[in-house]
């Protein structure tokens, strides 16, 4: 599988979350799939830490999550960026809507447990 992950799903993981449900936790780990961070999650993490709206340890060099959770980062590209302005306004999240085009663009399946994103004809990750 290759799979997207939304930024929530991220700090679940990362933080060992008992709300990153166990069959996302095995997925996740399993060296047969594909796990991709998006820079768009990672931005997004940066301004939530610069607001305070997010605790993580204040060594936490963000910009090596993906590499430190042994996932592949995702960049955001022009064809992203561009992909969103095509998408129905059922989320009003920036990050949401960049996550949910580049599911779209690169063919992942987003791991999210967003309701809003079932809104959106993107492949969504169920754990099965």
């Amino acid at each position: 599988m290759r799979l997207l992950l939304d930024t929530h799903a991220l700090l679940w993981w990362l933080l060992e979350s008992p709300k990153l449900p166990e069959s996302w936790r095995l997925a996740l780990a399993s060296p047969q799939n594909d796990v991709y961070v998006s820079a768009a999650s990672i931005w997004e993490i940066a301004i939530k830490r610069s607001l305070g709206k997010l605790q993580l340890p204040a060594q936490e060099d963000i910009a090596s999550l993906p590499e430190r959770c042994h996932f592949d980062s995702l960049p955001c590209s022009a064809i992203h960026a561009a992909r969103t302005e095509a998408l129905p306004w059922h989320h009003r999240d920036p990050f949401d809507r960049m996550l949910v085009a580049q599911s779209l663009c690169e063919k992942l399946d987003l791991v999210s447990a967003d309701p809003a994103m079932r809104d959106y004809e993107v492949s969504l990750f169920d754990g099965g």
